[in-house]
């Protein structure tokens, strides 16, 4: 059992880096062309259907691209497809969350203070709202209403604004903000296979038949492109925003999140007119920062944070028998000594305001509640105390290894 949780650690890690690398490739990629799009310089004796070009330097050598608004007039030898970024990073994304989110659901799923459900019911409740999302969004865009771009981006900010306080009533913080952008990444990457991807191939085939492609497929693809860059930015900071429970777990956490795609949409436009030529709205960065300013006040206004429970009958069976464990009075002293000066409701450590990572281990079933964590973090490593300030003894982590090594290999022998 012991052996089982290292080596899920490790595969949890494993996802998050495979997911942060194919991430790192997509945004790339993405901002890349967008910024290549928004650069491109018409001039006379351009090719036939030429929409523009731009000479760039890099890496020693010099790149003269050129792009056609609907398509060259022949299909050429070689075609470069860009998708692969975006499946790799939806798919790993849904991977780590598989690991993290839907294997620790006692954990970080499910709040019963906010909502009492079963994991099952949780876990439902998770794949329902991602796969809503994009079946929503891409009838809305279909529909008569996306004609208007500006009217249809206004209409899906509130939206994402709605399900930001939606996932807070149902998931815990930290939960509800990886949700959401889960949400929104999950409709990023259908933009890519079931939109934009297609359009392409279709205007492919028509080369290949030596039909004129019709322009109406890049118009649709391009509107979805748009959407995309706008929400790159919030995305990553939802990804981001576990390690920081000042984001997700304070009294108004739906509200930074919808800050948060307001920061968005006004870093991407001050960039976005930047490399269309069109000047420089430094006023953009104003805005950014009081955005931020006021999500960091927000931020402050007080919320009991981590887990409410103090009765081990609250507890899943598995932290009942670490509960019950002969040597856990013993582990429940070297924590209360050694680490609730931070994590408790009201930490009395300098410096700490809130419990890193909303983590409380005040009362006997908190602690029961986290074991496989203290464990790793104390135990197995010495990542907990940080910078070992609270002087934990080698002794105290032997301790705490036997403990928790001793009863899940009894759980795994019943």
């Amino acid at each position: 059992m012991n052996e089982f949780v290292i080596i899920w650690e490790w595969l949890g890690f494993a996802v998050r880096w495979v997911h942060v690398i194919t991430g790192i490739a997509w945004i790339g990629s993405s901002f890349y062309f967008i910024a290549l799009d928004l650069g491109l310089r018409q001039r006379e004796g351009m090719p036939k259907g030429a929409h523009g070009e731009e000479w760039q330097v890099h890496g020693g050598g010099f790149y003269h691209v050129q792009k056609y608004l609907v398509a060259p007039e022949a299909m050429p030898e070689h075609l470069t497809w860009f998708k692969w970024e975006s499946y790799s990073t939806w798919l790993s994304g849904v991977a780590m969350m598989f690991v993290i989110y839907y294997m620790g659901a006692d954990l970080y799923l499910v709040d019963v203070n906010v909502w009492d459900v079963s994991i099952p019911v949780a876990i439902l409740v998770s794949l329902g709202s991602i796969a809503f999302g994009w079946i929503a969004y891409d009838l809305i865009c279909k529909s008569r209403f996306g004609d208007n771009n500006t009217r249809l981006m206004v209409f899906l900010y509130a939206v994402l604004v709605l399900m930001a306080w939606g996932y807070t009533q149902v998931f815990t913080g930290r939960a509800a903000f990886v949700h959401l952008g889960a949400f929104t990444a999950t409709i990023m990457t259908a933009n890519v296979f079931f939109i934009i991807m297609p359009n392409q191939r279709i205007v492919v085939e028509d080369l290949k038949a030596g039909r004129v492609p019709d322009p109406k497929y890049g118009k649709i693809a391009k509107q979805r492109s748009t959407h995309n860059n706008y929400l790159t930015l919030p995305v990553i900071f939802l990804m981001l925003s576990n390690h920081y429970p000042l984001a997700f777990a304070t009294e108004y956490n739906w509200i930074i999140a919808a800050l948060v795609f307001l920061m968005g949409v006004t870093i991407r436009h001050y960039f976005n007119t930047m490399h269309s030529g069109k000047g420089k709205p430094t006023w953009t960065w104003a805005a950014t920062a009081i955005l931020f300013i006021l999500i960091m006040w927000l931020s402050t206004v007080p919320k009991v944070i981590g887990e409410a429970v103090e009765d081990l009958e609250s507890l899943s069976p598995f932290a009942t028998k670490l509960a019950t464990a002969p040597d856990f009075e013993d582990v429940s002293n070297i924590v209360l000594g050694r680490c609730s000066m931070c994590h408790s409701a009201e930490p009395f450590w300098d410096g700490i305001h809130q419990a890193p990572k909303g983590v409380l281990l005040e009362t006997e079933a908190q602690i029961a509640m986290r074991g496989r964590e203290i464990y790793i973090q104390a135990g197995r490593s010495h990542a907990m105390p940080p910078a070992n300030v609270s002087f934990m003894e080698q002794q105290e982590r032997e301790v705490i290894v036997a403990w928790y090594e001793q009863v899940a290999s009894s759980a795994r022998s019943q």
